[in-house]
């Protein structure tokens, strides 16, 4: 009975992962439920889905900690290079690696992935784990999501041109300003009066969150499926995506470790630093995949990176965050053994 118990606890836990993995199964045996001017129609709720997202990430900001954590410019410095200058280095060289094994649509997959900003429940959450330095963290996440507004689509505009693909940069910063940052911005404003609301109601409004994305994947893997996403590709590509995700996580998690012990971070920042550095969001991914790849008949293909992405990095970080909080705290006698073993 106690095994039962302890799946069951599992799958509670893991549910957004397997609703996830629903989606794309519904939409593979089933693509007119979710595809555009399918049954579900919603491509009619996308749009207003994306907004109330990042309406919620704007309520939930805290503008005291990103106070607090605006003066630690040498992480700052270091996440945002890692996340919008060393993963798309890291692309073309991948690229000349193994574009020959690639499949075009992937390939921009892989370019969206490495444009895309750090993600800020999981960077922060992690951090906390770790005992790292908290307020540095939730200042990377969030300057790194605005930042997006900008730098993911001039990014992916950048990286599509060797991808075969063309992306209009002043149209998806447009796009993008309409529906993440306006929102985003009237969470802030909002925020005072709407507080108290967003604090008792937490799990809700982390519910909505999931839920809009698991809507937008249905979505978009419809779409890609009613246009021959398996029929083309078969579950090679499955392999070939969640292969590259493994690649780009391991290599930027140990070259962003590598910087801070040659720049003498401390523990606590080199945490704030690795996490908030590797990370890639699914929860802003997904929703500017539609606004930016909307008309793209294998959209499904493009956000599959990203997916794969979203779980190796909760799995791997978990693991690197135990072993940072398992050092001894400051001041004890064998702090300073723990922190070489740790490193």
């Amino acid at each position: 009975m106690s095994s039962i118990a302890k799946v069951g606890g599992r799958l509670r836990k893991e549910w957004f992962l397997l609703a996830l993995v629903g989606a794309v199964v519904l939409a593979s045996v089933w693509p007119d439920l979710g595809r555009s001017g399918g049954w579900l129609r919603l491509e009619l709720v996308s749009n207003w889905g994306v907004a109330l997202v990042f309406f919620l990430t704007g309520l939930g900001l805290s503008s005291a900690a990103l106070r607090d954590g605006a003066l630690k410019w040498r992480v700052h410095l270091l996440v945002q290079l890692s996340t919008y200058a060393l993963f798309p280095l890291l692309w073309w060289a991948f690229m000349a690696l193994f574009s020959r094994w690639l499949p075009q649509d992937l390939a921009l997959g892989f370019a969206y992935l490495c444009a895309l900003p750090s993600t800020i429940s999981s960077s922060v959450a992690m951090t906390v784990l770790a005992r790292g330095n908290v307020p540095a963290a939730i200042f990377n996440a969030s300057v790194s999501s605005l930042l997006g507004i900008v730098l993911t689509p001039a990014l992916v505009s950048l990286m599509s041109g060797a991808s075969g693909a063309t992306l209009p940069f002043g149209e998806a910063v447009w796009k993008l300003t309409q529906l993440l940052l306006l929102p985003l911005v009237a969470g802030q404003l909002l925020r005072p009066l709407l507080l108290g609301f967003h604090q008792r109601h937490k799990a809700s409004i982390s519910l909505v969150d999931r839920w809009v994305i698991i809507l937008l994947v249905l979505s978009a893997f419809s779409d890609s499926v009613a246009s021959g996403l398996w029929r083309d590709h078969g579950a090679e590509l499955l392999v070939k995506a969640a292969a590259g995700a493994a690649v780009f996580l391991v290599v930027v998690i140990a070259l962003t470790r590598l910087a801070t012990r040659l720049l003498g971070m401390s523990v606590e920042d080199e945490i704030a630093a690795v996490f908030c550095g590797s990370k890639k969001t699914l929860a802003s991914g997904v929703p500017m995949a539609k606004l930016l790849f909307g008309a793209h008949p294998a959209v499904g293909v493009i956000v599959l990176p990203i997916m794969f992405y979203h779980q190796l990095q909760l799995i791997l970080c978990s693991w690197l965050a135990q072993r940072y909080a398992a050092r001894p705290v400051a001041g004890t006698p064998s702090a300073p053994q723990a922190q070489q073993s740790v490193r």
